[in-house]
């Protein structure tokens, strides 16, 4: 996991392949933690995005799909078949473990891929979402294009991110529990490796969104042909929802 920090921005999927290869054992714990414990609640806002589209969806592609906890609340939530599309094989196998002990496995599929050069046709899905993306890409907006293109017109989009809160006070707290907290408990839940890869999330966070701020988001969505966009801030600031639909 050493690598993974001194990765450069400019070799983006190495540095996500570095960051997460030695994470999935763990991942869902590093996920709570980072969320101030609101992870399912977040997750659970995103997929109540797609599970309201009427009519249901039938084919639903979550991308950074990790240990697959989206895919399977989609699955429950939809009557859908989910594939979900990732980097790292070892998140994946660890989630196909939970999709079989879950009873699950005749309606998610999991597959190692890049959301920047996805392996499918153009519109083959009803529904897209994806979660924990954007900082690991090198071009999010040529990224978010191809997220789009292959959800059919009219179909639903939806993205989960950490984010800054824009309160000053409650920046304040989030900037002291990312540099202090989260790299304490790194350290004790996973050694010195695991307290090197805290340190690094939450400055990475923040300087995602001075390069590419909501706003910025919002019309790089527009642009690849997404309407009807809304936001939801989750926890004081801490986490965003975004979901919007495909033009016809």
């Amino acid at each position: 996991m050493m690598r993974a920090v001194t990765r450069s921005r400019s070799q983006p999927n190495a540095f996500a392949r570095d960051l997460f290869d030695g994470l999935p054992a763990r991942y869902d714990l590093l996920a709570e933690i980072l969320s101030f414990g609101q992870n399912g609640l977040w997750r659970k806002t995103m997929v109540d995005t797609v599970a309201a589209m009427e009519p249901a969806p039938t084919r639903v592609l979550d991308v950074a799909t990790g240990t697959a906890g989206v895919a399977l609340m989609l699955a429950e939530r939809t009557p859908a078949t989910v594939t979900g599309i990732d980097l790292t094989e070892a998140m994946l196998r660890r989630g196909r473990d939970r999709v079989a002990r879950r009873g699950r496995s005749d309606r998610v599929r999991l597959l190692v891929g890049r959301g920047e050069q996805l392996p499918f046709a153009d519109g083959t899905f009803d529904a897209l979402t994806f979660t924990y993306l954007m900082r690991y890409v090198a071009d999010p907006a040529a990224t978010i294009r191809e997220l789009a293109r292959v959800v059919r017109p009219g179909g639903h989009i939806a993205n989960l991110e950490f984010a800054v809160p824009p309160n000053p006070v409650w920046r304040a707290a989030w900037v002291a529990y990312t540099r202090g907290v989260i790299p304490l408990a790194g350290l004790i839940t996973g050694g010195r490796e695991w307290y090197e890869v805290g340190r690094f999330l939450g400055p990475s966070i923040s300087a995602h969104y001075r390069a590419y701020p909501v706003h910025w988001m919002q019309d790089a969505w527009r642009a690849a042909g997404i309407e009807a966009i809304g936001s939801r801030p989750m926890s004081l600031g801490g986490g965003l929802v975004m979901w919007g639909r495909r033009r016809d």
